[in-house]
């Protein structure tokens, strides 16, 4: 199995509201950058009763181009898929404007405990404000007018990350777990390698037709693409391995290597994905490293 075939051939139409399927709308916001490729995804489904799912950032025209499409509409949920602040803090002023009901896995919180003098790097990019007004249970069904959306649970981008499933239309909004035109950042500590591959696992136990993610287009063949980035992240964490073996003891060593043909924009957010698969290995035995690990750590395979 090779790695996935992302793809960037993608019309963002800020501003518009774009039908992607039956009773379900894309709006991408206009918050373009090397981590949110074209813009954050807001969805709405349903007719005329809908749900919208990731409102994304107080950005004033994605507010007003949410407002004209859901002009005429009640707006009964807001779903909101993890606490960045591209996806979730508009949810709090279009809930004030139109009564909707709040729902997520909960409360922006980091994946483990932050270790003595850590900083969050994505400290500043988290909605910590955020608080639904259900803290939706794995597998919780969240019924409107003539929709159902099931919670799924997919802690590893972040901890409180989930997905939601269109009952009886096998799509998925993936949100940021799966995406079409790049990996997910799995940084610790907000995110864990560990959980992340537990969720990629347990999507694999579905039989969805159709991903709509958080940032990009559609995911046309879910079980095949989540195979594939499976495959992705044990090239990565084999790559790790190597580097440990031929020497480097170091990320930045590491991401000098391993990233060379990535943009240099996304290093430190490369160097990120290392330390949560050196945090990974080291839980599982295989990696060795003095105290906690770090991205200023130093590592090397166990010695037997």
């Amino acid at each position: 199995m090779a790695s996935p075939k992302f793809e960037t051939d993608f019309d963002p139409a800020h501003g518009k509201a774009v039908t992607v399927a039956p009773d379900i709308q894309r709006i991408t916001a206009p918050n373009a950058g090397p981590l949110t490729f074209h813009g954050t995804n807001s969805y709405i489904v349903g007719k005329d009763s809908v749900a919208v799912i990731d409102p994304g950032p107080e950005t004033e025209s994605h507010h007003q181009a949410l407002k004209t499409a859901l002009e005429g509409r009640q707006v009964s949920h807001i779903l909101v898929s993890h606490t960045h602040k591209d996806h979730s803090p508009l949810a709090r002023q279009l809930a004030a404007e139109t009564g909707a009901t709040i729902v997520a896995e909960g409360k922006h919180r980091p994946a483990r405990p932050l270790y003595t003098g850590e900083i969050n790097p994505f400290q500043e990019s988290s909605d910590t404000e955020f608080q639904p007004d259900i803290e939706a249970e794995d597998g919780q069904v969240i019924n409107g007018d003539g929709w159902s959306l099931k919670v799924i649970k997919t802690p590893g981008h972040t901890a409180n990350h989930a997905v939601f499933a269109l009952e009886n239309e096998d799509i998925v909004f993936s949100a940021d777990h799966v995406m079409v035109w790049a990996t997910s950042i799995v940084a610790p500590p907000d995110g864990s390698m560990s959980d992340y591959m537990a969720s990629l696992d347990k999507m694999l136990e579905r039989d969805d037709r159709l991903y709509l993610p958080g940032h990009g287009g559609p995911v046309n063949d879910p079980a095949k693409f989540v195979r594939a980035l499976r495959t992705h992240r044990k090239m990565r964490e084999a790559a790790v391995l190597d580097r440990l073996q031929k020497g480097d003891n170091n990320i930045a060593d590491m991401v000098k290597v391993i990233y060379r043909d990535t943009d240099p924009r996304l290093h430190k957010a490369a160097a990120l994905s290392l330390l949560a698969h050196l945090e990974d290995l080291v839980g599982r035995g295989a990696v060795e490293t003095e105290g906690t690990p770090s991205i200023d750590g130093r590592y090397h395979l166990k010695r037997s």
